[in-house]
């Protein structure tokens, strides 16, 4: 099954950094659309199928307008080629969601770490952070100070957020900035692999729940923990279907007769969330962190797999 989707009007197109653009988006009759909170997506629908996520990072109280940042990609697959290139002012575009995998959890204090076009999801939590009077800080990295969107917005926060391009400072001083763990503050990071991997390995023996994190391209995986058939059984339903090796659970349950609503199919948007009731997954998203993991509740059928002969899903 797929998504349920809404169709929005590009009333903006405006260009945010060198090779970032920012498109507002609105109903064609001016309707509230959905609310949502610092940390949510949403899925833009391209002509050939194309489907792409985008951090929403406009003004969350604003109930007529959603605001997305699109990087040009240096290698694209197609979406962010047609967004620079063909999208315009005046155009309708399909939008699913607004769903939320990388939530603002209460804390004392924060530290954002945003990488490039990474700044996207903690824009708005940098806002909200502010709003709510905490204590927080932005790390904010980039090739070059041209490369870098919404500096302008973020001026207004003095020496709380720190602007380091690459060309003037080097790799950010990860040691430096993260510090040791610090039960009252969280840290929230968003940007390219290279960045995501050294902040999860830098603070690798942090305990959980400190570090969150949220990816635009799925996480390198191993191989599956199993190479044969595994069985899942549908609680609900009462049906069971056997999920042959290279095939997707997503896929499986679907020639049951059992349509799960889907996205990205790379573990990255958590359309596909769904509870599990006995079993152990085999977690291949890149959306879950390792206590979730460990809980074992919940997997995303597109990609995820089973340690267990027998997994019994919530469907």
């Amino acid at each position: 099954m797929t998504m349920t989707t809404v169709d929005l009007r590009v009333v903006e197109k405006s260009p945010a950094a060198e090779g970032v653009v920012t498109l507002t988006l609105a109903h064609p009759r001016g309707q509230r659309l959905p609310d949502w909170a610092p940390g949510a997506h949403v899925d833009l629908v391209l002509p050939g199928g194309l489907v792409r996520q985008y951090s929403l990072c406009g003004d969350r109280w604003d109930s007529r307008a959603y605001r997305v940042g699109v990087l040009r990609e240096p290698v694209s697959r197609g979406g962010s080629v047609f967004v620079h290139d063909e999208l315009s002012p005046g155009d309708t575009v399909s939008i699913g969601g607004p769903r939320n995998n990388f939530p603002l959890v209460p804390a004392e204090r924060y530290l954002f770490v945003a990488g490039g076009i990474g700044i996207t999801p903690l824009l708005p939590m940098v806002h909200q952070a502010d709003l709510l009077g905490a204590d927080w800080r932005l790390v904010y990295g980039g090739r070059t100070r041209r490369s870098m969107a919404f500096l302008d917005e973020l001026a207004r926060y003095g020496d709380r957020v720190h602007v380091c391009p690459q060309d003037e400072y080097g790799l950010l001083d990860l040691d430096h900035r993260l510090g040791e763990p610090d039960w009252g503050r969280k840290v929230y990071c968003c940007g390219p692999e290279p960045l995501l991997a050294a902040v999860e390995n830098r603070c690798a023996q942090w305990p959980a729940g400190l570090l969150r994190t949220e990816r635009f391209v799925p996480k390198e995986q191993s191989a599956p923990v199993r190479a044969e058939a595994f069985e899942v059984a549908l609680a609900r339903s009462g049906r069971a279907v056997t999920v042959r090796p290279g095939q997707s659970v997503l896929d499986a349950v679907a020639g049951a007769g059992v349509n799960v609503l889907s996205s990205c199919r790379q573990g990255t948007c958590g359309t596909c969330e769904t509870g599990v009731v006995d079993g152990v997954p085999d977690h291949r998203d890149s959306i879950l962190d390792d206590a979730e993991r460990a809980a074992g509740d919940c997997m995303f059928l597109c990609v995820s797999r089973s340690r267990s002969d027998r997994l019994v899903l919530d469907l």
